[in-house]
């Protein structure tokens, strides 16, 4: 981690001496980190700007490596818009090194949004979802720890994303006064539009309730507690560190209580260890993407992101 640290720093102090191109006062140059959320700042800038997307491919934020050009992107722009330290640690140490002109957005801090703590063990018990079908638990950031860090799949929620993008707006036209008006309406679309979402998701979710299901790492639970799904547990607590024999045993024996439908892996991780733990079961393999990274970027990524999601756990918990 040291090593990783000194390199983004160096990295950073490379492209400044460099130059780093910044924009002007009149431009908008935005990055955003991966690719949902680049989707929802492709929706508030539509007519105004196209955001830059950091994460492409089947890179995961979790242990995103940044390249040089990625650093020169970086520090020439207006606005950077990230979700968490949890969910792109590489940004801790690189909003550090960027010049002042830069200004960097922590979407875990948009007003109103229902966000829960990472779940740490290796199955997620009943009482886990008392908060009941979309339930809230509002967050307070100032007693953040490390053992109870907020989620940062905060995204996965599309009521979520609807505040998300009233943020973005705000942050944008004070950014840019000259097109407030044009990220307002557009944040306002954009919120109709994820009105439409819930009530078509609730619909075809609703049939999945009381299967329960493991996941590769736990990205879901936003998704989950909005439509009442029921995970039951993950197979790795961070997905770039390898679960134990003892975590993988208890998945296993996790199955077979519950009598769980489905175990998913994910594109970005290796799928042997949902082989592993699903041999002698009877439960069936299936692949969930919480960031769609098979999904073209744009604006239309976010709910074809949602609608996969749901897709793809029907297919699996009703096969």
């Amino acid at each position: 981690m040291r090593q990783s640290r000194f390199r983004i720093g160096m990295l950073m102090a490379l492209v400044l001496a460099l130059g780093s191109g910044a924009a002007r006062a009149d431009d908008l140059s935005v990055v955003t980190t991966i690719k949902p959320i680049h989707s929802i700042a492709a929706a508030v800038l539509a007519g105004v700007a196209e955001p830059k997307l950091l994460i492409d491919g089947a890179a995961s934020p979790h242990t995103f490596s940044l390249k040089p050009s990625d650093a020169k992107t970086l520090a020439a722009a207006r606005v950077v818009f990230r979700v968490s330290d949890g969910l792109e640690p590489f940004m801790i140490k690189v909003m550090r090194s960027l010049p002042k002109s830069v200004q960097v957005v922590t979407l875990e801090k948009a007003p109103g949004l229902t966000l829960y703590p990472m779940r740490t063990g290796g199955t997620f018990e009943a009482d886990d979802h008392g908060h009941g079908k979309g339930g809230k638990h509002k967050h307070d950031h100032a007693h953040d720890d490390e053992k109870n860090a907020t989620d940062g799949h905060l995204f996965l929620d599309p009521a979520n994303a609807r505040l998300i993008a009233t943020y973005m707006a705000d942050v944008l036209g004070k950014a840019h006064p000259a097109g407030a008006d044009r990220f307002k309406a557009n944040a306002d679309a954009f919120g109709r539009e994820m009105g439409a979402l819930l009530t078509e998701l609730e619909a075809k979710t609703k049939p999945l309730a009381g299967r329960p299901f493991i996941v590769f790492h736990d990205a879901y639970q936003y998704f989950e507690r909005r439509f009442g799904l029921e995970a039951a547990g993950s197979v790795t607590v961070s997905p770039d560190v390898a679960p134990s024999a003892r975590r993988l045993s208890a998945l296993r024996r996790k199955i077979g209580e519950l009598k769980a439908v489905c175990v998913f892996s994910e594109p970005q991780f290796e799928p042997r260890l949902v082989v592993t733990i699903t041999e002698k079961t009877d439960a069936r393999r299936g692949v969930l993407d919480p960031l769609g990274v098979s999904i073209p970027a744009g604006p239309s990524h976010y709910t074809t992101l949602l609608r996969s999601l749901a897709a793809d756990l029907e297919a699996c918990l009703k096969g």
